[in-house]
């Protein structure tokens, strides 16, 4: 292996699935609710469009609200957007430098919305300026809102190679979402799950994967 690869959201913070579970419970909606939302027709829906900032917030906020409301349930985008405030995982931030210490190059993959970005989702916690210092530790970040593409689309995983100038089966990828993970598996890399909830598990199968321990 030459390279490791991260998801931001749900690998370096809190997941938020955990935030849609608890606004599901609140309002009686059945489990997974929004995510069956966001996961329908997956490449073109109102969620994809705004990743890549094809949309406003604005359009995003109706366009959502529709989605849901044909589902049985309507959540407009902006609610949605204020169910995405995460909080840091310190032990995957030691991971990333224990993998940089040992000379592999390291990169950032992340579906993220515009004027929402990985930064943004850590500013209720005053986060913020940790997040953009975990973020400088990347020999590259691709982040979707400003590239025009999403994970789990091709084209982002082969961006990622071509900016670290290595061939995907030299670099292990990390997710918390088994969707994203598939095209990297297919395109040869090592695929590592962040389980939700708690990554210690996808840590020491880095850690053993790269002799790290």
């Amino acid at each position: 292996m030459k390279a490791v690869i991260f998801d931001f959201g749900g690998v370096f913070t809190t997941s938020p699935v955990e935030n849609f579970a608890v606004f599901e419970r609140q309002h009686g909606l059945p489990a997974r609710f929004i995510g069956g939302v966001i996961k329908n027709n997956h490449h073109a829906n109102a969620w994809a469009q705004f990743e890549r900032a094809d949309i406003s917030i604005e359009e995003f906020d109706g366009l959502f609200a529709k989605e849901t409301k044909e589902a049985g349930f309507e959540i407009s985008g902006k609610t949605l957007v204020s169910l995405l405030a995460l909080t840091l995982r310190p032990e995957m931030v030691a991971a990333l430098r224990r993998v940089k210490t040992a000379g592999y190059k390291t990169g950032c993959i992340t579906n993220n919305l515009p004027q929402f970005d990985s930064t943004a989702i850590l500013a209720e916690t005053g986060k913020a300026a940790e997040a953009q210092e975990i973020l400088s530790l990347f020999d590259h970040v691709i982040e979707s809102s400003k590239a025009g593409v999403r994970k789990p689309e091709r084209r982002i995983y082969e961006m990622m190679c071509e900016a670290l100038d290595v061939a995907p089966g030299f670099c292990v990828f990390l997710d918390d979402l088994g969707i994203n993970l598939k095209p990297a598996r297919a395109m040869g890399m090592t695929t590592i799950k962040a389980p939700l909830g708690d990554v210690t598990p996808a840590i020491a199968e880095l850690d053993a994967l790269l002799d790290l321990t």
